[in-house]
């Protein structure tokens, strides 16, 4: 396959950013999308150009490092995280536009590195249990109804990619904020924080600059792992149950 890759180039968070023009060839469609900007970079060291940074790390769809806007879509055209997008999904002579997410929240680094850590923070806010834990507990120790369990292990699913919050028209990140809060809440374990930790990280949430939710849905399209919108609506609930307790 030969194709025109049309790449955002910035040199950092300072410098202004453009479009840069390449042309790749030899690209076969078993390539996985990471494999075919290697190829890409290989060939601009060997001109003794600078390479296009952009952020990997398992490249097994679990980390959620590898996040990019492939021709306006977040991870591409197919429902998977980039480094499980295969060239397949592409044509010979395709043009691809390939950028960073596109947030306030996410500044750019370099390139296609943009910093997440605001997701970190909003984590740091309350996504986690104070509950002594101590050695592993007997199984069915702890009784968990299965809808709740079912509920829970669906909300854990999320990598926290930014998907949602770069296809968000409004670059919000209720999605990811409401996995997070939403499969603590619903286990027993997770009982003792549960309103401070739908209120702090919201207020994180709000913090950190990230836009307002209209509920377009765009968020849930775009989720790798499948994030229901409901998720939302869930913690919606969670919030207001929490800020009419304290207002007691």
């Amino acid at each position: 396959m030969k194709l025109t890759l049309r790449v955002w180039r910035q040199k950092n968070a300072e410098a202004e950013g453009a479009m840069s023009t390449y042309e790749v060839d030899g690209i076969s469609s078993d390539m996985s999308f990471l494999e075919m900007l290697d190829t890409l970079n290989e060939g601009l060291i060997l001109k003794g150009e600078d390479p296009v940074a952009f952020d990997h790390d398992c490249r097994e769809g679990i980390c959620g490092a590898c996040s990019l806007v492939i021709n306006g879509d977040a991870h591409g055209p197919e429902r998977t995280t980039t480094c499980q997008l295969h060239m397949r999904s592409f044509k010979d002579g395709d043009t691809i536009d390939i950028e960073p997410w596109r947030a306030s929240a996410f500044p750019v680094i370099k390139d296609l590195v943009v910093d997440r850590t605001a997701f970190d923070r909003i984590i740091q806010a309350g996504g986690y249990i104070t509950a002594p834990t101590g050695a592993a507990p007997e199984a069915h120790a702890t009784p968990v109804p299965k809808p709740d369990a079912d509920f829970a292990f669906e909300h854990a699913e999320c990598i926290g990619c930014g998907a949602c919050v770069a296809a968000c028209p409004n670059g919000a990140a209720m999605l990811f904020t409401s996995a997070k809060v939403n499969h603590l809440n619903v286990l027993p374990q997770g009982a003792p924080e549960r309103e401070t930790r739908v209120l702090d990280m919201v207020a994180q949430m709000d913090e950190e600059g990230f836009g307002g939710c209209t509920l377009t849905g765009e968020c849930a399209t775009a989720c790798p792992k499948g994030i229901p919108l409901m998720s939302i609506t869930s913690m919606n609930k969670e919030w207001l149950r929490a800020t009419r307790k304290a207002k007691r």
